[in-house]
């Protein structure tokens, strides 16, 4: 079911998103202690230096005037002790800067760290109502097979017929040998599997990722996305290869291989099998 496959992308993007919120998380942590440690540092370096400072001029300026025998003794020391203070404060300037970068570095690590732990919790969030819907749809798959693995003989056969397919006996391999489409019409009769892409079994988009794969090409998992992926092709131009979707949302999808039919995987107890292109509900139609 198309549903729970693009549940499985939500919640493997999902925890891939919680995985790299807890990375932001820690990382966020580590930038704000060393940015904390780094302030504290360069804080503590302004207060050693404006007190070094203080007590140096206080001490040397008494000393040097006191010690000074003649008026130009005492200008010339009074000018080496403003060089050491302009000295000394062009440190403490540098040192209050950089205080005050350290301690924005550290808002900035705690807004940072506080971002990624409400991230973190969203995402906690979602995956766990998506595993949800998950559980609730895997229930569906089991009731729907157990309806169909019930049905009389006569009951499963028109089951299977519901899409108008294609006799397997009127349809000419050789027409269909080799590349994309001969990948997939390879399949015919081939039983369907909930989220399975071959070899033994498949789903709608995995009969198509495993025929584009067996080509060297790489698709979208689920229908939805291969819709997405491809760029558009009008119906009145299509060709072999061709992805069309079906029913509203895209929940299903099937190969064009000319002469107005698509090969497809339909549902649970339907093995893959080749039908009308327009016995279906179309939604578009890609090219890859």
């Amino acid at each position: 079911m198309e549903e729970i496959k693009a549940l499985e992308v939500e919640i493997d993007q999902a925890q891939a998103d919680l995985e790299k919120s807890v990375r932001d998380v820690e990382v966020a942590q580590s930038k704000a202690a060393a940015a904390r440690d780094v302030r504290n540092a360069q804080q503590g370096a302004v207060n050693d230096v404006a007190t070094s400072t203080y007590r140096t001029m206080q001490v040397d300026s008494v000393v040097n005037t006191l010690g000074s025998q003649t008026p130009q003794e005492i200008i010339d020391k009074t000018t080496y002790l403003g060089s050491i203070a302009r000295k000394r404060q062009e440190e403490l300037d540098v040192l209050k800067l950089a205080s005050r970068d350290a301690i924005d570095a550290a808002r900035a690590a705690d807004v940072a760290k506080a971002a990624a732990q409400y991230k973190r919790g969203k995402l906690e969030a979602q995956r766990a109502r998506l595993e949800e819907e998950r559980t609730a749809i895997e229930g569906r798959i089991k009731d729907v097979e157990a309806k169909v693995d019930a049905l009389s003989p006569e009951a499963r056969l028109a089951w299977m017929n519901q899409g108008n397919p294609v006799p397997a006996d009127l349809l000419d391999p050789s027409a269909f040998a080799g590349g994309i489409v001969g990948a997939a019409m390879g399949q015919l009769g081939k039983p369907y599997g909930w989220g399975a892409s071959g070899p033994d079994a498949f789903d709608c988009s995995g009969l198509m990722v495993w025929a584009y794969s067996q080509n060297g090409k790489s698709i979208p998992r689920t229908s939805q996305a291969q819709l997405a992926g491809g760029t558009p092709v009008p119906l009145n131009q299509l060709q072999p290869g061709d992805i069309v979707g079906y029913y509203p949302g895209v929940t299903h999808v099937g190969m064009y291989i000319g002469n107005g039919q698509v090969v497809h995987a339909s549902d649970y107890g339907i093995p893959v099998q080749v039908v009308p292109l327009n016995s279906m509900p179309i939604q578009g139609a890609v090219r890859y």
